[in-house]
């Protein structure tokens, strides 16, 4: 279904091409219009990218490297990291690095930032990660290219097909992808860097007007979700306030250089099925990132004690919202590296609301043991809470039939504090997620409020 676009057509996409890219070679990302030649379309990276990055971060192993395996150490490497990529896919490998024979620890290929940022080589590390924007980059089969590729330390972590308003539309980007980039060619193989979940981290479908996106493709089977910000309540996006595209805040915003890092360091998750194999990405959709980020900058503007509403539609993804929010505020720190809540408890007023809360905050945990849920199985329930509390989990799940047991809990267990600290005020903080529908709508609401300090 490959399609053949006017000259004026055409012309327009690639100014709207070089604008994207200008903006991010001027915003923190590396751009230059001739970088898809140094692309590997064979193993999908950008080796230059790769090196450097190891180089600058990992010296030592890069001379053990070097050291063992000579003129080609670069090619050890890349074909290391590719066929990790594909045992183990793409965001494993950012996230925990890279084995290799002779190295004494893995070798890492990004350094996202801690939620405690006070080690200076962790941060000079992250400075140092390179991001880069191609444009015009040709697959490994065929004469089909992809209008923008975006890479992390030179693997692919996003793509993008662009269509201009003038004479085409978003829908047109998104069958595209259906029947034009289809990650496995009949008798030509398996496309790596459309492959899942080996190959790009998220596919983004942009017009000038709005910006769709899907975490894998599957041909004419191919699953796109809308990224728009939404319009006074209808779909689509606003009037930009600047007078440029409707979408521009996906390059502006979403794709600035500190914002990126942290949605693939810290928002993607990735769903395994009972044998672990890996069988979904979430990414979250534009209005989770914009939620949960407002929540996380009021306060640590305003500091505990507050109240927010969250209001999601039908569908938006309000479990996988408050999973997010329960694990930045178990982590969140002030400006002087204290940290502001001890346990965040989840309060749903549904069982199976808090099953799939249970199940969402369980899939999001990266540390073993952070998360507690309060059922009554192994006990009474006020005996769990207080078990959990006590043990400092970090997230606490429960439905409001249990709440006020963990009220109760809580109140306790800052008494013992206060006379083990001879009368002083317990230093004991919690912060309340309530999960609840509204009767005449299903929308959710989640009051943030620290119940005891």
């Amino acid at each position: 279904m490959t399609t053949v676009l006017p000259a004026n057509t055409l012309h327009k996409e690639l100014k709207f091409v070089d604008e994207i890219c200008e903006h991010l070679g001027n915003h923190g990302w590396l751009y230059a219009p001739g970088d898809a030649q140094d692309y590997d379309r064979a193993r999908a990276l950008f080796p230059a990218d790769v090196v450097a990055w190891v180089q600058a971060t990992q010296p030592k192993a890069w001379d053990a490297l070097s050291k063992n395996h000579g003129t080609s150490a670069e090619t050890v490497l890349l074909d290391r990291l590719r066929k990790s990529l594909d045992d183990r896919g793409t965001l494993d490998v950012l996230r925990n690095g890279v084995e290799m024979i002779g190295l004494r620890q893995p070798l890492l290929f990004a350094q996202f930032k801690p939620a405690l940022a006070m080690n200076p080589e962790t941060m000079e590390k992250y400075e140092a990660n390179r991001l880069r924007v191609v444009r015009e980059v040709y697959l490994s089969h065929g004469p089909e290219r992809l209008d923008l590729v975006f890479f992390l330390n030179g693997i692919p972590v996003s793509t993008a097909e662009l269509k201009t308003d003038f004479t085409q539309s978003v829908h047109d980007a998104i069958d595209q992808y259906r029947f034009d980039r289809n990650p496995k060619v009949k008798g030509k193989g398996i496309e790596p860097l459309l492959s899942f979940p080996c190959g790009a981290l998220v596919h983004f479908a942009v017009s000038n007007m709005e910006v769709h996106m899907t975490t894998k493709l599957a041909g004419p089977k191919t699953s796109f979700l809308p990224f728009n910000k939404g319009d006074n309540g209808a779909a689509g996006n606003p009037v930009n306030p600047q007078g440029g595209h409707r979408s521009a805040y996906l390059w502006e915003e979403v794709l600035e250089r500190e914002s990126w890092l942290e949605i693939i360091g810290r928002y993607l998750i990735t769903k395994r099925d009972s044998k672990k194999k890996v069988v979904g990405i979430i990414f979250p959709r534009y209005h989770q990132l914009a939620a949960t980020r407002k929540l996380v900058q009021a306060i640590l503007a305003e500091g505990p004690g507050g109240k927010y509403l969250f209001q999601h539609s039908a569908g938006s993804g309000k479990t996988n919202s408050i999973a997010w929010s329960a694990h930045f505020l178990a982590d969140l720190h002030d400006e002087n590296h204290q940290k502001l809540f001890d346990t965040v408890l989840v309060v749903s007023d549904r069982t199976v609301l808090d099953a799939q809360l249970r199940d969402a905050i369980f899939d999001f945990e990266r540390t073993a043991g952070v998360v507690a849920t309060i059922s009554g199985e192994q006990g009474s329930k006020s005996g769990e809470l207080a078990k959990a509390l006590a043990d400092g989990k970090k997230i606490v799940v429960c439905t409001i039939q249990t709440f006020p047991f963990a009220l109760r809990a809580v109140q306790e267990l800052a008494a013992r504090i206060s006379l083990a600290r001879s009368g002083e005020l317990a230093n004991c903080s919690l912060v309340l997620l309530a999960a609840c529908w509204a009767r005449t709508s299903d929308s959710i609401s989640l009051p943030l409020r620290t119940l005891l300090t």
